[in-house]
């Protein structure tokens, strides 16, 4: 019998059931799950009031990787395959998908939020857009199948980001909040040319990213938002960068880093929101029309941009290893209260006991 963790209501205690995964319905797999991410929007389902699409009893959980251990007719292709499950899945038929915006598809599935979550031994899922991962290249990277549950979001997100905002040689990105997202988003951006300021209120994630991509660390308690945009510009100057078209990726995820990402904005720059906050913030959105500058939303990442996604991580352009750790799913109450408290630095995977 599977097991799952679920809640029942906000701030109580995930509680385990039994479960049976059932026989997959039509378009559907079932994965036998080898780890699963928690990621910060999890942590709004269960402590800030954010609701869930699927009403309670949910597990959450949807960075989750794993083994196909049953397939409906038509799936079979997918048996015994070992994949990563998008965090965002489009139905692929509505207009929004035959037009190649997926994220915006209203009838997606978005594990833990529209549908039973990764926080399981199993679980059920539609096929379409599956990623497959190479095992004999992920052991050659000196990776586990657990390791890369986190693809499923904290590096595909930010490498949808990178992707939309056109990141590329000779620019300068700007990483605020260089956490469990973040952290990737530094390699990603620094993967794909750019050069890289990180800025976080935590120096042993900055002291981190320094070894992963980042020309420049900045702690952001240290400046007011104007003395932040003067260092920046002084080591864009000195590194022959563009004084203009700065790229910044937000991903704190909390209204006083929004507002810091906001206030960087330059001539012709874009701003892309990564991480997300219940809380509100005042800008003054004339700076935009301003600066001709574009503030871009990145909701997941279409499941077609997964497999490049994934490449940076085999080739080890972007490390996973140093970033993640994993514990044992039966741990979850302790581990998610650990992780809101902010006592890990590492993105923590949930790994199901055999």
């Amino acid at each position: 019998m599977a097991q799952r963790w679920v809640m029942t209501a906000q701030n109580e205690p995930l509680e385990a059931e039994a479960f049976d995964p059932g026989i997959p319905g039509e378009g559907e797999v079932v994965v036998k799950v080898a780890g699963c991410g928690v990621c910060h929007t999890d942590l709004g389902y269960y402590y800030d009031g954010v609701r869930t699409n699927h009403q309670l009893p949910l597990a959450l959980g949807h960075e989750v990787s794993g083994w196909v251990i049953a397939a409906a007719p038509g799936c079979e292709q997918w048996l015994d395959q070992t994949v990563i499950v998008p965090a965002v899945m489009p139905c692929g038929e509505c207009d929004a998908c035959s037009r190649g915006k997926g994220t915006i598809c209203r009838s997606q599935k978005m594990p833990g939020n529209d549908i039973q979550g990764g926080f399981a031994s199993h679980i059920k899922v539609p096929a379409r857009g599956l990623c497959p991962v190479d095992m004999k290249r992920l052991e050659a990277a000196g990776l586990e199948l657990a390791d890369v549950s986190v693809v499923a979001d904290a590096v595909t997100t930010p490498y949808q980001a990178a992707v939309q905002a056109g990141i590329g040689p000779g620019d300068l990105v700007i990483v605020n909040g260089v956490g469990g997202v973040g952290g990737y988003a530094v390699q990603i951006a620094a993967a794909l040319g750019a050069t890289v300021v990180a800025i976080d209120v935590v120096p042993e994630k900055l002291a981190m990213v320094a070894k992963y991509g980042a020309a420049l660390t900045l702690d952001a308690r240290a400046f007011d938002g104007r003395a932040l945009k003067t260092e920046i510009a002084t080591f864009a100057g000195q590194q022959g960068l563009r004084a203009s078209e700065w790229i910044i990726i937000e991903c704190s995820g909390t209204a006083a880093g929004q507002t810091t990402a906001f206030g960087l904005l330059n001539h012709g720059a874009t701003l892309c929101i990564v991480g997300f906050t219940m809380d509100k913030l005042e800008v003054r959105l004339s700076n935009l029309m301003a600066f001709h500058a574009r503030v871009l939303g990145n909701w997941g990442c279409p499941p077609e941009l997964y497999p490049a996604a994934l490449d940076l991580v085999l080739d080890g352009k972007v490390k996973i290893a140093p970033f993640v750790e994993q514990q044992p799913l039966s741990k979850i109450n302790e581990i998610f209260q650990a992780v809101h408290d902010g006592k890990f630095v590492r993105r923590a995977i949930l790994v199901p006991s055999d």
